[in-house]
């Protein structure tokens, strides 16, 4: 019998901690680049130059956790039958976080022992381990430590259906990924549908990102003999399958692999006696991929940095294109859906490991369902794919349905409820009744909603400091950027405020950037990312006097104690910068592929780079 209920989840877990109210205005760091587009094949080179994010606006960066844990219980919702028991966290992001075989007792999914954000998402904040569900564009999403909706429907066989949907905003699209374990299965069936109700084409991205356990004896296997290979050298190369690459164990450099799949879409991770995960789904989610972080010193620290004394992992994920370097057309009103199925492997392990690569993967495809039966179970699930829930298990945020109410939306099964309004939206909801934001010039502005429909309803609205802000972040967004500094200086001269001195500082460079960020600085000094930001400009500008000066009376702790020691090597005082390294500390959020710490110790030692500061990936 298959039932569906909800409980704690209770782990050591830090804070995710308040959002940098500085809008992003940046490039995505987690965007990656391609070096050589113009010797791909016509088709992925034009997917790879469509659809990329300038910036994640409008959301925030979450940058305020720590790496200070103490137990605590995380919201989860558990679906199960006699075979497998499905783990689900509605309030981060839906991951699957974990998915036992109930009948072996074995873990089918890297099963992360702590909740710890690190520096790898969109938005900053992300964690390791389970399965993520990636909307949007290259990177993880910025949803994945945000809260979705979830509720309970019948399932097309009577069993109940978990139901997860939220409002994807750095492309404004609606999507809901439903859990179905029919009773008896051994395969936990994920049903994903993304909707465009918008009258123009969207660009899309999907990849479902499968944490799994990596031993000495793990081999990847995915029906292919080639994939396009990437690393930090930025470029794209087709390599041969098998190869050492499906031992991820063997390998010194974190890399992906995109293999090119021929036949139904498959991937798996398989152990030395056989056992193991495999994903399958419909042709729609053709994508199949290979993330491994690599043997070499900065490969394990960033294991242990995500996991800590957890063990390593890898990656094997799903997606709708080929690469992940790659965005999709979905044309206006219509909608894309797919099945997927996570289950166990248990294949002959001198099949799965022999040099045979044809009898290797057909020993795990013979144990999977058939391309027939996925297609029947997706046509049976779509007969449900419009219920709508009648009581919600979980509530997500309320930015759905404040695009309903500006233009309500036909989306059956996927409600977003006027309940979900909050005070994040009381702006918003104000500017369509006809009245403008405003307010002190010291305190936080509201986030700013950059879509063209509300960047036009900001246009007409009264001008003030507030309005003029943010029409320059709708504007910057837009890639307007003359017209945002335009914006942005207005807006200082209706009101001196530390917002747009800042977003000014950013659209220039040099001493003039400096001379800003220092103006909104003596404005909001308490702002601790302004700070942050405002110290690296000095340094940047070559003014590591008037950096001193920010630092002064500062705890020297985190990315402070990275720029103390920073500013002590600019001022000349070397035996200074190297105390601040012997004294110790953590970047909460340090990036990945960021060698500032590195860099930095270079510069003031002749020592060996101490282990806890080497996240090198190259």
């Amino acid at each position: 019998m298959t039932s569906l209920y909800r409980t704690g989840l209770v782990l050591p877990a830090a804070e995710l901690g308040p959002e940098n109210p500085l809008p992003p205005l940046r490039k995505p760091e987690a965007v990656a680049k391609v070096s050589n587009v113009d010797e791909l094949p016509p088709d992925l080179a034009e997917n790879i130059g469509y659809g990329r994010l300038d910036t994640t606006l409008p959301c925030l960066l979450q940058d305020g956790y720590t790496r200070e844990r103490i137990e605590r219980e995380l919201p989860a919702v558990v679906l199960e039958n006699d075979k497998l028991r499905a783990t689900v966290l509605p309030s981060l992001g839906g991951r699957l976080y974990s998915l036992v075989h109930k009948p072996s007792g074995r873990e089918l999914l890297y099963r992360n022992p702590v909740f710890q954000p690190a520096n790898l998402a969109l938005r900053d904040a992300w964690f390791a381990g389970g399965v993520e569900w990636n909307l949007g564009s290259t990177g993880h999403t910025t949803l994945t430590c945000e809260p979705m909706f979830a509720a309970e429907i019948d399932g097309p066989d009577g069993t109940p259906v978990l139901r997860l949907w939220e409002w994807e905003r750095t492309r404004d699209l609606p999507y809901q990924v439903d859990f179905w374990l029919p009773e008896g299965s051994e395969q936990l069936l994920v049903a994903v549908r993304v909707r465009n109700p918008h009258p123009y084409d969207v660009p899309v991205y999907w990849w479902s990102n499968i944490a799994v356990p990596q031993n000495e004896g793990t081999r990847v296997l995915a029906p292919a003999t080639q994939a396009w290979h990437y690393g930090y050298s930025g470029r794209l190369d087709l390599v041969d399958v098998p190869g050492e690459l499906t031992y991820p164990a063997r390998a010194e450099a974190a890399a992906d692999y995109f293999f090119e799949v021929t036949g139904r879409p498959w991937v798996a991770a398989v152990e030395a006696d056989g056992t193991g995960l495999a994903q399958l789904s419909t042709s729609r989610l053709r994508g199949r991929k290979l993330f491994l972080w690599g043997e070499s010193t900065g490969g394990r620290r960033w294991q242990e940095w995500l996991a800590p004394e957890a063990g390593g992992y890898l990656e094997i994920q799903a997606g709708l294109a080929r690469t992940q370097l790659e965005h999709l057309r979905l044309p206006p009103g219509e909608s894309w859906d797919w099945l997927e199925a996570y289950g166990p492997v248990a294949a002959d392990p001198a099949a799965v490991h022999g040099d045979d690569w044809t009898a290797a993967r057909e020993a795990v495809a013979a144990g999977l369902p058939s391309a027939e039966t996925m297609d029947e179970l997706h046509d049976a699930w779509r007969k449900i794919a419009d219920v709508t829930p009648e009581s919600f298990l979980a509530t997500g945020s309320g930015w759905g349905a404040l695009e309903n109410r500006r233009a309500p939306m036909c989306l059956p099964g996927t409600p977003f409820p006027d309940e979900s309004l909050g005070p994040d939206q009381e702006p918003w909801l104000a500017l369509l009744d006809g009245t403008p934001p405003d307010g002190d010039p010291l305190a936080v502005p509201p986030a700013t909603l950059v879509n063209r429909y509300w960047a036009d309803l900001m246009e007409y609205a009264p001008k003030n400091w507030l309005t003029w802000y943010h029409r320059g972040v709708a504007h910057w967004a837009a890639g307007r950027q003359s017209d945002a500094v335009r914006a942005w200086r207005e807006s200082v001269s209706a009101a001196e405020n530390p917002w747009a001195l800042r977003n000014l500082a950013i659209a220039t460079a040099g001493h003039e950037a400096a001379w800003l960020y220092r103006r909104a600085v003596a404005l909001a000094p308490s702002l601790r990312p302004l700070v942050v930001e405002a110290i690296a400009a000095q340094l940047a500008a070559g003014l590591p006097d008037e950096a001193s000066v920010l630092l002064d009376g500062l705890p020297v702790e985190g990315r402070i104690a990275l720029l103390t020691a920073r500013t002590r090597l600019a001022l000349g005082d070397t035996a200074g910068a190297k105390a601040v390294y012997d004294s110790g500390f953590e970047v909460a959020n340090i990036r990945e592929g960021e060698t500032s710490l590195s860099d930095t110790w270079a510069a003031v030692s002749d020592e060996p780079l101490p282990e806890q500061h080497d996240f090198r990936m190259k």
